[in-house]
């Protein structure tokens, strides 16, 4: 995981003038940077915009693009919708937890490299059962290509 760099979260806070009507874009820019918005980043941004902390909580929790929890490098999307669920992406699901070593407990590999997040629908019901990494859809996935998939990542990364 990125360590926090406050020189960093002030660069997007200028880019934006410190404006607190520019404030989920400032966010925006923060969770791509670290991929989630950490509290510390939350602390400081409101201190620099004159926001309260609880204001920037009230956005970040309102809008589901954001997130407060660490991610690891690729966020593995299940699609868990109706042709997803008919076409078995429960056994993807269970390869892919396999292969990364985690569980609907542990959200973060060890490796720091993968998250699974289960959703409802990514809208690609043709091509189901789909796996989205990162903003990359992968269609008609099995938990041999599912395994194959966390291989590759691995040896990108």
């Amino acid at each position: 995981m990125q360590q926090l760099d406050m020189k960093v979260i002030d660069e997007i806070l200028e880019r934006h003038n410190n404006d607190k009507s520019m404030i989920i874009a400032i966010m925006q820019d923060v969770q791509e940077v670290y991929r989630y918005l950490p509290q510390e980043a939350l602390e400081h941004i409101a201190a620099k915009t004159g926001m309260s902390e609880s204001d920037l909580y009230g956005v970040a929790t309102f809008y589901g693009n954001f997130s407060l929890d660490a991610k690891g490098k690729y966020v593995l999307k299940v699609c868990r919708g109706t042709a997803c669920h008919v076409r078995k992406s429960a056994d993807v699901l269970q390869a892919l937890q396999e292969a990364t070593g985690l569980s609907e407990k542990k959200s973060i590999s060890d490796d720091g490299l993968f998250t699974i997040e289960i959703v409802s629908c990514l809208g690609a019901c043709g091509l189901s059962p789909v796996v989205m990494v990162n903003d990359t859809v992968h269609a008609t996935m099995t938990p041999d290509k599912a395994k194959d998939l966390v291989a590759d990542l691995r040896e990108e990364a």
